[in-house]
């Protein structure tokens, strides 16, 4: 070891070091800004946070957490942050937060729905939703009573947004191809849309919400009437061919159309809460009203097949109701079935006769309905199935005054009405068939064929002694008449010996006659030669000449 190396109390020896104070490092300035500018940040978000919703729907197709927008008049309000199947495991739960400024959307009546694509008959939805995605669409109502849990709708509503219009309820006793969004026509103009379809509470028919919007909506009144324009129209009548329809919309998805009724009809004034009533086609929808029913019976002792509910009943031509049902009824006397027919009247169809009607003075309207139809039974009114088409072999119920059907029994106090009938037209036509068919069943048809097989014999052997004898002697009794009439022909030829001798006898005649005819004119000049007798004549020129006046 040398000198200079240290020793190890020297290696170990403390070394005393003076600190300096140092200010602090620029760096520290980077994340406190950044948890500065976060705590702005959430601060703003809580700031501006609106109120937490939840909304039920069947199912949560097209819903993304973070992602799935909530609009309203399609401005984003806010934005899904959970979805979860729910207890029931019958439907799932989307809670959203909304935006501050439109707290005041979750009220009670307020509607939520999801918009996606939707494509119908005549009309399509929700096409924008293609390129950013389905979104869950808002409806606000009037209500301020705040609510936070919702039932989402599985359509979205036909009305959004305020539309200016007028909202009317019709009335039907079946909903028939109306489907939602189906048009509403006004003379082939489309005013409107259903917007809504329900059945009545107490199930006697459907109601139907159609939208008119505005300033159509302004055609409504008393006098407007409403009928379902569903299909294609199809007449054949005295004119030809028709068929008739709105639109093809309304042929696949249904349509309603409506006008004002002819002047002559009554109006009624109207308000938002009025509810009209939706007529099967137009002309029943333009008929006058038809007033309160009255039910009839008519009791048939034969068939009435092709006769079927709805079938028309007409009085003297004229539709004044139509049949309800067809029943079978049981004469423990005679032991029949005869066939029962319910019949609905509206006697406001027999017009000025209705008149009459309501001037009776019964008390109540059946009664006076019983004394008026009791006096048309008197006078023979009846009722008689008839065939309404050759084609269709359909009947009818025909009310007619046949005064040669005789009396009639007519209970005045029964209820319903039963109106004395007779057979029809066709049934008579069958009973005389039979009858003739009868008739001829009860002829001798064989002991005729018999008669007219001997008959036929003898007229056969006849016809042959003809052939055999007569004809023969015929043939040759024409032969010989043949050969006279050639005799006769040679004998009155240009060549016969006797036809110059008769030449000869003509002349000589001819001659005769032009001397008597002289004779003649010689006398009627001189009568008196009768009595003294011709005079002297003249002796003739030299040149042989006859003067003139001789008679030779």
């Amino acid at each position: 070891m040398t000198d200079d190396a240290p020793t190890p109390q020297a290696l170990i020896r403390p070394v005393h070091v003076v600190s300096r104070r140092r200010a602090p490092s620029l760096i520290w300035l980077v994340p406190a800004a950044a948890a500065l500018i976060g705590l702005t940040l959430v601060f703003n978000a809580w700031r501006g946070m609106g109120p937490q919703i939840r909304i039920s729907f069947q199912t949560a197709e097209g819903l993304e957490i973070g992602k799935t927008l909530v609009k309203y008049r399609n401005v984003a309000v806010g934005r899904v942050t959970a979805i979860e199947l729910a207890d029931d495991q019958a439907h799932v739960i989307v809670t959203a937060e909304l935006n501050k400024s439109a707290a005041r959307i979750a009220s009670r009546d307020t509607s939520f729905w999801v918009a996606r694509p939707r494509f119908g008959i005549g009309w399509v939805s929700g096409l924008d939703t293609l390129m950013s995605g389905s979104y869950i669409g808002a409806e606000a109502g009037d209500s301020r009573e705040a609510r936070r849990d919702f039932v989402g709708l599985e359509e979205p509503p036909a009305l959004t947004h305020g539309l200016s219009g007028r909202r009317v309820v019709l009335h039907a006793e079946s909903l028939g191809s109306i489907a939602l969004g189906a048009p509403v026509y006004f003379r082939r103009f489309e005013v409107g849309r259903v917007i809504e379809r329900r059945l009545e509470s107490d199930g006697s028919g459907a109601a139907i919400a159609v939208f008119i919007d505005a300033p159509n909506d302004r055609l409504i009144n008393g006098a407007t009437r409403f009928w379902n324009a569903s299909g294609v129209d199809v007449t054949l009548g005295a004119n030809g061919f028709k068929m008739k329809t709105e639109s093809l919309a309304t042929v696949l998805a249904g349509g309603i159309a409506f006008d004002n009724a002819p002047a002559v009809f009554a109006s009624r004034p109207v308000d938002g809460k009025d509810r009209f009533t939706l007529y099967q086609s137009e002309a029943a929808a333009m008929a006058p009203p038809d007033g309160d029913p009255h039910y009839v019976r008519m009791r048939f002792r034969r068939s009435l097949r092709g006769l079927s509910p709805g079938a028309p009943v007409e009085f003297l031509g004229v539709s004044i109701g139509s049949v309800v049902s067809i029943d079978l009824d049981y004469e423990p006397r005679d032991r029949s079935f005869p066939v029962v027919v319910s019949a609905r009247l509206y006697p406001t169809r027999m017009g000025r006769a209705y008149e009459a009607l309501v001037k009776q003075g019964a008390a109540t309207s059946d009664d006076r309905m019983a004394r008026f139809v009791g006096e048309l039974v008197a006078r023979g009114l009846r009722g008689q199935p008839r065939l309404a088409s050759l084609l269709t072999g359909q009947l009818y119920i025909s009310l007619d005054f046949l005064p040669a059907a005789g009396a009639a029994r007519y209970d005045v106090a029964a209820r319903p009405l039963e109106i004395p009938t007779v057979d029809g037209p066709i049934d008579e036509l069958q009973m005389r068939l039979a009858s003739i068919v009868t008739k001829l069943d009860h002829l001798p048809l064989g002991s005729i064929a018999g008669h007219l097989d001997g008959d036929l014999a003898e007229l056969h052997t006849t016809i042959r002694m003809l052939n055999g004898e007569l004809m023969p002697s015929a043939s040759a009794a024409i032969h010989g008449l043949s050969n006279t009439l050639d005799s006769a022909n040679r004998a009155l030829g240009d060549e016969a010996p006797w036809r110059q001798n008769v030449d000869d006898t003509v002349t000589e005649a001819r001659h005769t006659l032009r001397s008597v005819r002289a004779l003649a004119d010689y006398l009627s000049r001189h009568p008196e030669a009768l009595l003294r007798g011709r005079a002297a004549q003249p002796r003739e020129p030299a040149d042989g000449r006859a003067r003139q006046g001789d008679p030779r």
